[in-house]
């Protein structure tokens, strides 16, 4: 898969929901019923962070629940791009770009949301055909400020920013023409996790929902 064709898929899978919710998965058991809440909800696209022993698992058990469309996050070496997509991964997400983990996505043909955070890290995805980014970390990047202004000069780039992103400034990014969704883990609470209330966080799903 060529990165423009990566690309393509990357923003349809985007454009699915204006929401990601960004998870970390602790106990394999929330799985199922978390992706199920997500899901009725109104947030199809889910991101397990592979930052968990069970992750993957999770991720495989995820990728079952009708409706879902299940990524693995922090992608960092080909190793991690075969075991995700081994998992039934249907994307990734990195919080960076390098060579060998692009040419892996390709190989493997996963599409990546590869992070960038400056304008040569932008362009240096662009020369590689990938039009689909993420921004990260989001906040501590110059946030919402930082891509309106980046989207003047390099409009080809799109982006899914994470990190730092709330119910209270996701709307800051989301009124932007070259933001695709945003990312960000309030919509899965670990307290509403521990306690079972999945009721909970499909009323968290369904108002990141109506944010666009």
């Amino acid at each position: 898969m060529t990165p423009a064709e990566q690309s393509v898929r990357t923003r349809a899978i985007c454009a699915m929901a204006p929401v990601v919710p960004v998870l970390v998965i602790d106990e394999l058991v929330h799985a199922g019923p978390l992706a199920t809440a997500l899901v009725a909800g109104g947030l199809p696209v889910l991101e397990v962070t592979l930052r968990t022993p069970c992750a993957l698992d999770a991720i495989h058990i995820m990728a079952e629940v009708p409706g879902g469309v299940v990524g693995a996050g922090t992608l960092l070496t080909p190793a991690d791009v075969r075991a995700a997509k081994a998992a039934g991964a249907t994307f990734g997400v990195s919080p960076g770009a390098t060579d060998r983990l692009l040419d892996a996505c390709a190989e493997h043909d996963l599409p990546l949301l590869a992070g960038a955070a400056t304008a040569s890290e932008i362009m240096a995805l662009l020369e590689r055909g990938y039009t689909a980014m993420k921004f990260f970390p989001a906040e501590q990047s110059g946030g919402a400020a930082f891509l309106k202004s980046i989207g003047s000069p390099i409009p080809q780039a799109g982006f899914c920013p994470t990190g730092g992103i709330s119910l209270k400034n996701a709307r800051d990014y989301l009124s932007l023409p070259n933001i695709l969704c945003v990312g960000g883990s309030w919509v899965a609470p670990k307290d509403a996790m521990a306690r079972g209330d999945w009721a909970a966080v499909t009323a968290l799903a369904a108002e990141a929902r109506s944010l666009r």
